[in-house]
């Protein structure tokens, strides 16, 4: 049997998770449609929603709206993003399709599964620094093994919408700049082509489900997969449970160091007492945050470590800032950020990629203040509460859509996972808050 076809089979199976993990299914849900929502109010997805599918069931537009965020949910030793991909594609399909909440629960289970099971198999933490994305290259397999499981597919059809799926993965898109950048866009196509490929496996058409085994990915992309971590303990645990939230607006490679300066700051260090912050990382995402932000481009200042050091050290509340796109820095932002450097610190390599670590020294006149950060709030290990994940939906939806709306769409996620009339319910809500598509010509 190929690592496909055995994925398959646990897939197109009966999935036994426990109670806790339903609750996290819960949490991770409407976590990510907070998500999809505030998606929606950036320039990116602004684009996206002018431009988005007619297809009978969109499910590449929601997926790229919860993604593009920054706020959406984040597996670490795969290096991907397997939330904002997954749970707006099953929803999308689950209200397509009148599927109640258990059911919807273990497509996304499913889905997760697939994505993260691919990115650790690809061992994506290394890869997605020599330009392989690993949420786009596994969004197709991801939304492929959810559609599975929602069409009712057997495992055999699993197998061969699997192995159609991974024909599909593309490694990347280039440098995501400028204001309406094509990087969304191929995210929706990559998710797309997930249904695409179940649909076409539950029509009768066959793939190869040998690519794993064959050297497929090897010729192609210069991967050669672990084939272990790919089908090792399926069904002994789940990698939703090992999924991290993100507490603000940011690519996690920042937000190690930017805790511990929050720590530190919270000690009774104040931002004007500060001579200089020197931060070390590991040498893998040492070029993608060493740098500064260019005006309009979100993707730089999602990704500067001296600006999210400035702004939670000046202006706290731009950590929450959807757009992440200023018109303006302040001069105290600016001039926090002149003072960060920021080094590759092969130690740190010890904890990674399990964790994505940061050490930050903090100087004053006075003294020396220094913090190793293995997590951040939001991570299994430094769990958010439901409070606090409540009080992050609030905050974020609120500034997006309006408290209200808030308020409605908290109600709506509680009961989704009830019978099929409340998922339609809850998707029939985010829908509302845009426009419809125009038609084109």
């Amino acid at each position: 049997m190929t690592a496909l076809e055995m994925l398959a089979n646990f897939l197109a199976g009966d999935i036994h998770a426990s109670s806790i993990t339903h609750a996290n299914v819960q949490a991770h849900l409407t976590d990510t449609v907070g998500a999809w929502v505030v998606g929606a109010a950036t320039t990116e997805g602004r684009a996206l929603l002018a431009f988005r599918s007619h297809d009978d069931i969109d499910v590449g537009t929601p997926s790229a709206l919860a993604r593009l965020s920054e706020i959406d949910n984040i597996h670490m030793a795969a290096a991907t993003t397997p939330g904002g991909i997954v749970i707006p594609a099953a929803l999308k399909l689950a209200a397509a399709r009148h599927i109640d909440g258990n059911a919807l629960a273990d497509a996304i289970l499913a889905g997760i599964e697939a994505m993260v099971r691919l990115g650790r198999a690809i061992d994506g933490p290394q890869v997605i620094y020599r330009g392989i994305w690993p949420t786009y290259f596994g969004a197709p397999l991801g939304v492929a093994a959810v559609a599975s499981r929602l069409l009712g597919l057997d495992a055999r059809q699993t197998a061969h919408a699997l192995a159609l799926a991974l024909t599909f993965a593309a490694p990347g898109v280039g440098h995501h700049n400028a204001t309406t950048t094509s990087r969304w866009f191929a995210v929706a196509q990559a998710a797309r082509n997930g249904l695409v490929a179940a649909r076409a496996a539950q029509a009768g058409f066959t793939s190869d489900t040998n690519l794993l085994e064959s050297g497929f990915l090897h010729g192609t992309f210069g991967i050669t997969p672990n084939l272990g971590i790919f089908t090792n303990g399926l069904g002994k645990s789940f990698a939703l449970d090992e999924a991290a939230f993100k507490p603000w607006c940011a690519a996690r490679q920042t937000m190690a160091a930017t805790q511990g300066l929050k720590e530190i700051l919270a000690d009774g260090v104040l931002p004007a007492q500060i001579q200089s912050v020197e931060v070390s990382v590991p040498p893998p995402y040492l070029k993608m945050t060493a740098h500064g932000v260019t005006p309009g481009d979100r993707a730089s200042y999602l990704t500067s470590l001296p600006y999210h050091l400035a702004i939670a050290a000046c202006d706290p509340d731009a950590e929450y800032d959807i757009g992440q796109t200023p018109a303006s820095l302040s001069k105290d932002v600016q001039a926090f950020m002149a003072k960060v450097t920021v080094a590759a610190d092969e130690a740190l390599l010890a904890h990674y990629p399990t964790t994505w670590p940061a050490r930050i020294t903090v100087r004053t006149a006075e003294a020396t203040h220094e913090r190793l950060v293995l997590a951040v709030p939001g991570e299994p290990t430094r769990p958010l509460s439901g409070a606090d994940l409540e009080a992050k939906f609030r905050r974020f939806v609120g500034n997006a859509a309006g408290a209200p709306a808030a308020d409605g769409l908290l109600a709506a996620c509680a009961g989704a996972l009830g019978g099929p009339e409340a998922v339609a319910h809850l998707v029939g809500q985010i829908e509302g808050l845009y426009p419809k598509p125009k038609a084109f010509v």
